[in-house]
């Protein structure tokens, strides 16, 4: 809606400073042509804005001006409250403080609002670790995201798989991810990624560094992601999976008359892959490579050795 799509221009300049036409079109994915148009009707509406020309030209608020508007909507005021996961800030020492946050948010919301955003925290938990997986201790995280809003450098004992497997590292904490109940620090130079679990010792130092200008936290962790998968799984099994039965990055193949569907999935290891493919029991077999499926076949010859003596 045109309304909203004002507001959020507005919230734009506030927040963010001089924007280009093209830079807010982006933003919120229109057309150039249609920002101008809105840009006249906040003008006209008293707004006090104002554009420049030339190559570093672009739109501004007067100096000084702030709204008070925020545009919140139902799903907006929501999303917030369920953003705030606790668990995640109380580790990085923010508990606290995004409580006091969210009960400032909440006294500022309509009662509309406020009653949407109570459902959303009383229907939703967040909890990020695995069922089967201990939580990692990390004592050096409120030191790491210190280090990383500050800018400040770290020298580190790491631990790692490769032997030396105790090494001093100095790092340029460019920021923080938390991945399945588990914190990583990405740091400069490299950038390379650190769990911080693994940080044995840690001394902060005065000494400061400069983020770089193009670094895209987000976008780091995608590839690195990719690139992790891609390192990973280097094999490949062909198997037969009972009707119903999927298997992750699986490339589904033919279905024969009984409803078996024969697909190739990508595996890190033989005994990876043995111990993976087992949890399925009778609803899969392996067909290649041999050698996994001969050493499920000793397994399987082992269980039926165990369990058939039984009385």
């Amino acid at each position: 809606m045109k309304s909203s799509r004002l507001v959020s221009i507005l919230l734009l300049l506030q927040t963010r400073g001089r924007m280009t036409a093209a830079q807010l079109a982006e933003e919120l994915e229109v057309s150039v042509r249609t920002v101008y148009r809105d840009v006249e009707a906040l003008s006209a509406a008293g707004v006090p804005l104002y554009g420049d020309a030339g190559h570093a030209g672009g739109y501004r608020l007067l100096d000084g001006y702030r709204t008070r508007l925020t545009g919140l909507t139902a799903g907006e005021a929501e999303a917030l409250f369920l953003a705030g996961a606790p668990g995640p800030a109380a580790q990085l020492g923010l508990g606290s403080v995004l409580a006091a946050a969210q009960l400032k948010v909440r006294a500022a919301l309509p009662p509309e609002l406020r009653a949407h955003a109570d459902r959303i925290s009383g229907r939703f938990h967040l909890d990020a670790p695995g069922w089967y997986a201990d939580a990692q201790e990390a004592p050096y995280l409120p030191a790491v995201a210190d280090a990383v809003w500050n800018s400040r450098v770290l020298h580190v004992l790491y631990r790692r798989w490769a032997e030396p497997t105790d090494v001093e590292r100095r790092l340029e904490p460019y920021g923080l991810v938390l991945k399945a109940g588990r914190w990583y620090v990405v740091a400069g130079p490299g950038p390379r990624t650190f769990r911080v679990d693994q940080i044995l010792e840690l001394a902060a130092s005065d000494e400061e560094f400069t983020r770089p200008d193009d670094f895209d936290l987000a976008a780091y962790w995608t590839a690195y992601q990719r690139d992790f998968q891609e390192r990973l799984y280097r094999g490949e099994a062909v198997v037969r999976l009972a009707p119903g039965v999927r298997l992750p990055r699986a490339v589904n193949g033919l279905t024969d008359e009984d409803g078996w569907t024969v697909a190739t999935v990508p595996i890190e290891s033989i005994e990876h892959a043995h111990g993976e493919f087992l949890r399925l029991g009778a609803d899969i077999e392996v067909l290649q490579p041999a050698e996994l499926r001969e050493r499920i076949t000793r397994t399987v010859a082992e269980l039926a050795g165990i369990y058939g003596n039984l009385t």
